[in-house]
């Protein structure tokens, strides 16, 4: 398949020094998505884009190309991931590079596998969707939240409608979980993007899992443990 997988790894980390790169179950961060995207068999090319040659030669250790770094403009905190994504694309399209699809696996969702990357290019020919993003059901229903005045007071806290109606029979809520987003490459170049022909795969929330924090890789070393050897479900 002529696509490409982007998995976008800055080593400039505030919230967590080196977080791509830290060890998980006996593997750096990134490794994982890298790992993933070659067991799912779907990806022409699987780069990483970094401003570390640290964390390009331990791409490449794994099986991903890293034969460049990404441009100062696009390793600043202000830089968002789809200018990190265009660069990517724009540098490739000069080598005379063309991808047909593009997919953002964020090194931040190591649980996501190899069927996650299958099926969200199988719901994108079923539904012959620009884009698919996946979801995941939300822990706790935002209809059961609201804003607090400075007297605290909960009067008319909670939405009558669905006022005293059990978990079950709420509407369900879904959140971006930052795990999957593939894109047909015209669509890096829309005004409004995603926003026509974009579906949702919806993923559990044992794959779900976005690290940002110690206590997020102690979660997700907990979840690799309960539901067997990552290896095998890669």
């Amino acid at each position: 398949m002529n696509s490409i997988a982007i998995i976008p790894a800055r080593s400039g980390s505030k919230s967590l020094p080196d977080k791509n790169i830290k060890e998980l179950n006996g593997h750096p961060l990134l490794a994982y998505s890298i790992l993933t995207a070659k067991a799912s068999g779907m990806f022409s090319n699987i780069f990483v884009s970094t401003d570390s040659q640290r964390y390009a030669n331990i791409s490449v250790e794994y099986g991903a190309d890293a034969s460049f770094l990404r441009s100062p403009k696009n390793a600043s905190d202000s830089a968002g991931s789809w200018d990190v994504v265009r660069e990517v694309i724009e540098i490739f399209q000069k080598k005379g590079k063309v991808f047909e699809y593009i997919m953002l696996l964020q090194p931040t969702s190591p649980l996501r596998t190899k069927k996650d990357i299958v099926d969200s290019f199988q719901l994108m020919e079923e539904k012959r969707a620009s884009s698919v993003i996946s979801v995941s059901e939300v822990d706790h229903s935002p209809l059961w939240c609201n804003v607090l005045p400075e007297s605290l007071s909960m009067d008319n806290f909670r939405n009558e409608k669905y006022n005293g109606l059990p978990r079950q029979l709420l509407p369900q809520y879904y959140r971006i979980n930052g795990a999957v987003y593939l894109l047909r490459t015209e669509e890096l170049y829309r005004r409004n993007m995603f926003s026509k022909g974009c579906y949702a795969y919806i993923m559990p929330k044992e794959r779900s899992v976005d690290i940002d924090t110690e206590l997020d890789f102690l979660y997700a070393e907990l979840l690799m443990k309960k539901y067997g050897d990552w290896k095998e479900k890669a």
